[in-house]
């Protein structure tokens, strides 16, 4: 039995296979309450990323405000989205979408964020899967932030794990890593779910297959097909996906990480960002005491707890008994 009531969440996202994942992943969890998404650039353009939050939500049966954020990262050129990974839609193309009649919550996703914090004081996590551009910006409307809101948890950067865009550059980050210092430097209680432990976690699509078979409905069909293309990607890039044909469980661990903390091993340190050269996007964790002469890691850099190992049965098992729930409503 839910001993608590759930946590107030906005998720900040940029849909996306694995964001669609970790969306109904928090819309099914009974310890979530999702009270907006924000939409951002990253996988998609950031107008498709809008598209995505409202249909996905509006086929599972869940009215949730929706609102459009950055489009493009705060000092650095634009990339092109990652069609290759999550099709030109973000969904693995869709070959229909039933008709829906949600609406765009017409307020920027930075002043949304601010908002809600501000009505719902020390109450309200924000989730982070794509660029950090929102929370940039919300910073920027509002310096206090950190203190009103309870906690930031995000997914992107890595410390041992080499790379998805560099050798040592996650994709989030790496998309705006400006914006991404910003965040690591700014004072809440901040927890970093990267490619540590997102690539010990590997999702076969059977799994998938299993939900959508039990639920048969539009919300979880569409997940199946959007996981069955990620999964492609992923499997012919590294072969020991491929024998299970799966896919990395990146976004849905920044929610695992909310509701069963205990699944993760952390290390806690100082966190940076390289923003620009071969480095750029790098998340840099500084481990442990040194008196480094550089400029940077001084005492007024706020601390991060890092992700470093993961549960992953635990993780997978939580996964599953979640997205099999009778959490659907339309």
């Amino acid at each position: 039995m839910q001993s608590h009531p759930p946590r107030k969440v906005i998720f900040d996202t940029d849909p996306g296979v694995d964001d669609a994942m970790a969306l109904y992943y928090a819309l099914a969890h009974p310890g979530v309450e999702v009270v907006g998404v924000t939409t951002t650039f990253g996988n998609v353009t950031v107008a498709q990323a809008a598209i995505n939050a409202l249909y996905l939500t509006a086929i599972a049966g869940y009215e949730v405000p929706v609102t459009m954020g950055m489009a493009k990262p705060w000092v650095k050129t634009s990339e092109a989205p990652p069609d290759f990974i999550h099709g030109d839609d973000g969904l693995g193309n869709l070959v229909t979408r039933q008709p829906t009649t949600n609406r765009l919550d017409p307020r920027a996703s930075a002043q949304f964020i601010v908002d809600r914090a501000r009505a719902y004081p020390g109450e309200i996590t924000l989730v982070a899967v794509g660029p950090l551009g929102n929370l940039a910006m919300a910073l920027q409307l509002a310096p206090e932030l950190p203190t009103l809101l309870q906690e930031v948890i995000l997914m992107g950067g890595t410390v041992l794990e080499p790379g998805n865009v560099s050798p040592v550059a996650e994709a989030n980050i790496w998309n705006d890593p400006h914006a991404a210092d910003l965040v690591f430097g700014a004072g809440w209680k901040l927890t970093m779910v990267g490619l540590d432990v997102t690539h010990q976690l590997i999702l076969p699509v059977t799994l998938f297959g299993h939900i959508a078979k039990h639920h048969a409905h539009a919300a979880t069909d569409t997940l199946l097909h959007a996981v069955k293309f990620y999964a492609d990607f992923y499997s012919d890039l590294y072969p020991h996906v491929a024998k299970i044909h799966g896919c990395f469980g990146h976004d849905v661990l920044a929610f695992i990480y909310l509701t069963n903390p205990e699944l993760f091993t952390l290390e806690t340190g100082r966190v940076r960002v390289a923003v620009e050269g071969l480095a750029q996007g790098q998340t840099i964790l500084r481990r442990r005491h040194m008196n480094y002469p550089q400029m940077g890691w001084e005492a007024h850099v706020p601390l991060t707890h890092v992700c470093m190992q993961l549960d992953a049965k635990g993780a997978r098992q939580v996964l599953e008994d979640t997205l099999m729930r009778d959490w659907l409503k339309a």
